[in-house]
């Protein structure tokens, strides 16, 4: 499979390395060494499909234009518009030209992540009551230095996008809306911490993201009625840890099972084989992207924020 990088930023050269001998061009308007300035320069019969890591705001045009003409497409997360309307429209290109639209959630590869999955298909814990999560980084003054991240909803969209995926991968969409229970300004304009969640849903869901830790870290906390699951780490920042304990009734210090794993980071290569492999079969997650944006985009109107301001 032949493939362009569209965009050579920190995302791009991560992609454009693990694509490896698929790319044949690269696209950027200001990075010095790219291929092309546009898009357009680059001719349709020299490839099959684009990695596409630009910033949100010109996604949906790129994409219009990729999948117009019948090329797949791999977009880095998230995939978000003003309205669904422009992500359902970009749905339907896809499969009136057979052209693949995969929104990128390398999470979804993550060892110790996989195996939260499998032991959920095998109700280990029983009923999950709770699932919180925590995804933190201390990228807060790089946010603020850049032209185009330190504005709208701020590390929301970046992060909040992540876990709001892991959420449909392990339980499926959430029943009622979302509720943000802190909206912080500590260092940005925009916002560089919060705390949203989704209480009405079974399980609770407590999503927390910062930009704001100056170590980064990722938590998972799935408490249920026969015992918990916890994940701590993930595997680009060094090692991390499964553990799953057994509840003791009527009370006492449960048994646990420990799993320690420390690996290169594997995601980005399984997730490109996923997207190569969807290529010749056919698919698109774009249904995770339209409840994502709309859960985005009520968060926008219930803060007074718009999303891509």
């Amino acid at each position: 499979m032949k493939v362009i990088v569209v965009g050579l930023g920190i995302q791009g050269r991560k992609r454009k390395e693990v694509a490896g001998s698929d790319v044949v061009a690269t696209i950027d308007p200001v990075m010095a060494g790219a291929d092309a300035q546009r898009l357009e320069d680059i001719p349709l019969s020299t490839y099959d499909a684009a990695l596409v890591c630009t910033p949100d705001g010109p996604k949906v045009e790129l994409l219009t234009y990729l999948l117009s003409h019948g090329k797949h497409v791999l977009v880095e997360k998230p995939l978000v518009a003003a309205e669904n309307s422009a992500l359902e429209q970009l749905k339907y290109l896809g499969d009136q030209h057979g052209a693949v639209c995969y929104t990128a959630y390398n999470h979804r590869f993550e060892p110790h992540l996989i195996s939260v999955k499998k032991l959920l298909e095998q109700q280990r814990i029983g009923r999950v009551y709770r699932c919180r999560m925590f995804y933190g980084n201390g990228t807060a003054r790089d946010v603020r230095n850049s032209a185009w991240r330190d504005r709208g909803l701020g590390v929301i969209p970046d992060l909040a996008s992540h876990m709001l995926d892991l959420c449909l991968f392990f339980f499926g969409q959430p029943s009622g809306g979302p509720r943000v229970w802190t909206y912080e300004r500590h260092e940005n304009v925009a916002c560089d911490h919060f705390l949203m969640g989704f209480p009405e849903s079974s399980p609770v869901l407590a999503l927390e993201g910062t930009l704001l830790s100056w170590r980064n870290t990722f938590g998972l906390d799935l408490f249920g009625e026969t015992g918990s699951i916890h994940v701590n780490g993930l595997c680009k920042w060094g090692p991390t840890s499964l553990i799953v304990r057994n509840r003791i009734l009527p009370s006492g210090k449960p048994d646990e099972d420990v799993h320690p794993l420390e690996q290169k980071d594997p995601t980005w290569a399984a997730e490109y084989k996923y997207f190569r492999d969807l290529c010749v079969t056919g698919g698109t997650n774009i249904s995770n992207d339209i409840w994502i944006n709309g859960v985005l985009n009520e968060l926008g109107r219930t803060l007074g924020v718009e999303m891509l301001a």
